[in-house]
Order: structure tokens, then C-alpha cells, then sequence
């Protein structure tokens, strides 16, 4: 064969192997060896590349340290790492510069850092004008002296309530019997300062039957989230992790029972567990996306940026927007369930 006629065939195949898609790839030959995770494409991405997807809502979970021990948890205190308040204002900005338009901080239990939670609430809504900055918080350590300092920067609080039945709450784990004493108290001062009430329950083995009409009713959340029991392996799945929730799961049918009869409730916002694993977008303690429901997750979006890691996190964009994932979500606003709020909140 002639010289050149070798050369450009040793350069056709060198070229061919730089450009090989990662997806053909296994796990051992990549840079990073056999620990490395190559997550590729799957349902859901509508046939578009990862870049061209907007993070229009982002869950923060800031923390996952948590003050109850709630028995079914996804996101276990494997960790006690917050990041500085300037690192997580430049991821803010960062999202916010790629198109997010609404922050919702999570945990763990957010109110762990009230005074970090304030401050990055009051740079979300002043400083960046976010559309919408929201928490979620069991509502133990919500006081009403920081509504006072930061309630004006919260559109939305969503408080976790899984049973109006306070012996249900204690078997769950979630407190230890005061828990709804705190729940009215914190629907009061939310209606005070005006920040808009949203209650999350998790449908599990020791609720899915219970009938909590009345008890939403007299609350008039702006909506009422009930999200079927959720098994992650890595986080709840077993003998091996923080928390094992199998003795919580119901099944598809019995989350149906509780969602007939409760779904005449116009605040009511039924997920199961197909549409919560991939339709949310998640960023951990440290600034990486998780794959939720899927092992791996990215590098820090201060260390790669918000596009990059964007094509390595599988997120549902059109499952997002089926579960209703973008509506009116900036206060004020006004309605919620029922015939408005009950001022004594009787249930």
C-alpha cells in the first residue's frame, strides 16, 4: 500500500475513534475508569439535544440534614455539607442567566439555615427578580420573626402534612406530636404575610385511606401536592440506606383510591411515581444535578456551568409541564380549596 494511501487510513481511523458518541463507550474505557457514569438518552427528551432545554424550575436541595426522622425520605443526611452563601448566589445566577424563572429550596429540612435560607430567598426575589421563590419545609423551625425579615421574598411555602391524625404523623415519623399544633400556626402566619400556603402529602401505607376533606377545606391551601410514596435505592430502598420506605409503599391502585377520593378538591395535585422521577430538576448540596430515580449526577455547575451539566442530567421537560409543574406560582394570588380559610383551621 502506498505511504499515503496508510496515512490516511490510520488518520480516517483515529478521527473515527475521537468522535465516537460516549454512548457506545462502556464504563471502563472512559477517562474516569470504571467508576464513571454514562447516562444516555432516553424517553422523554422529545428528540431534542439536552442544550437546548431551559431550567425553568429548580429544586435546591441546600441540605440534607432534617430535624424528623419521616420514615419513607428520599433525600437522606448522608451529608451535613452547605455550601457558602456566595458560591450558591453565583449558582443562582448562574440558573437564572440560563433561564430559570422559579427556585424552590428544599432539604433536608431548609429551616436548618434559616439565616442562609433568608438571605438566598431575598437575592432570588430582590436582586434577581425571579418569578418565583418557594420552600418546602416540614414547618417545625418556621418562625414568625422570620416571616417578619423574609416573608416579602417568599411567594410560595409548601409545609409537609401526611395525616391529620396526629398518632399517624408519629407513626411516619414526622414529629412527635405537635406537628399539627405547628401546621395551623404556620398556615395562619403565611396568610399574615402574605405568602401563599401549599400543603405536600406523601400517600403511603398508613394514610392512603384516610379522608382529609374537611381538614383542606378549612385550610384553603393554593394547592394541596400528594405524591405517592417514592422508592430510590440509593437513598430509601433497603437494609444498606439511611431509611428503607418499603414498609410505606402502596400501590398504584391504592394511590387511585386516595386520588378519587380527594380529587374533586380544585387545589388537589395528584403524582405518582412514574411522572416524579424524571420531571423534576434537582440540585444537590454541593451544585450538581441528581438523575432522580436514576444512579449518577453531574459536576458542579460553578465548576462546568448550567449547560454543560444540562447534557448530563436526563430531566422529563415534557413531563414537567404534564404534572402541571409551571402555573401561576407568584403572589399574590388570589383562591385556593374550599370556600376560603377557616380562621380557627378546625380539623
Amino acid at each position: 500500500m502506498p505511504l499515503a494511501a496508510l496515512l490516511l487510513a490510520l488518520l480516517t481511523i483515529a478521527l473515527s475513534a475521537y468522535f465516537l458518541p460516549k454512548k457506545f463507550l462502556s464504563k471502563g474505557n472512559t477517562k474516569e475508569g470504571a467508576d464513571a457514569q454514562i447516562l444516555e438518552p432516553r424517553e422523554g427528551n422529545n428528540g431534542e439535544d439536552a442544550k437546548t432545554k431551559i431550567p425553568i424550575s429548580v429544586n435546591y436541595h441546600l441540605t440534607r440534614q432534617c430535624n424528623y426522622s419521616c420514615g419513607f425520605c428520599f433525600h437522606t443526611a448522608k451529608t451535613s455539607h452547605v455550601e457558602p452563601l456566595d458560591n450558591a448566589k453565583r449558582a443562582m445566577l448562574l440558573l437564572k442567566e440560563a433561564g430559570m424563572r422559579k427556585v424552590n429550596f428544599a432539604g433536608g429540612e431548609p429551616f436548618m439555615n434559616a439565616k442562609f435560607l433568608g438571605q438566598l430567598a431575598q437575592y432570588c426575589k430582590s436582586t434577581l427578580e425571579l418569578e418565583s421563590v418557594s420552600i418546602v419545609t416540614n414547618g417545625s423551625k418556621v418562625t414568625s420573626t422570620w416571616l417578619a425579615e423574609y416573608g416579602q421574598y417568599i411567594d410560595i411555602m409548601a409545609v409537609s402534612c401526611d395525616s391529620f391524625d396526629e398518632a399517624t404523623n408519629i407513626k411516619i415519623g414526622r414529629g412527635t406530636g405537635k406537628h399539627l399544633q405547628k401546621f395551623k400556626q404556620l398556615a395562619e402566619l403565611c396568610e399574615e404575610y402574605g405568602v401563599m400556603f401549599k400543603v405536600n402529602t406523601v400517600v403511603n401505607r398508613y394514610n392512603w385511606q384516610e379522608d382529609m376533606n374537611a381538614a383542606i377545606r378549612a385550610i384553603g391551601p393554593k394547592r394541596w401536592k400528594c405524591f405517592q410514596v417514592l422508592i430510590i435505592d440509593e437513598e430509601n430502598g433497603g437494609d444498606k440506606t439511611l431509611r428503607d420506605a418499603r414498609e410505606f409503599q402502596i400501590s398504584d391502585e391504592e394511590f387511585r383510591f386516595f386520588c378519587d377520593k380527594h380529587g374533586h378538591n380544585e387545589c388537589f395535585v395528584p403524582e405518582g411515581n412514574g411522572v416524579m422521577k424524571s420531571s423534576y430538576l434537582l440540585l444537590d448540596e454541593y451544585l450538581c444535578f441528581l438523575n432522580k430515580g436514576v444512579k449518577g449526577k453531574t459536576k458542579s455547575i460553578l465548576e462546568v456551568g448550567v449547560e454543560a451539566a444540562m447534557k448530563d442530567v436526563y430531566w422529563d421537560d415534557k413531563g414537567f409541564q404534564e404534572r402541571g409543574g409551571e402555573y401561576d406560582w407568584t403572589k399574590p394570588s388570589a383562591g385556593g380549596c374550599g370556600e376560603g380559610k377557616n380562621p380557627e383551621l378546625e380539623f
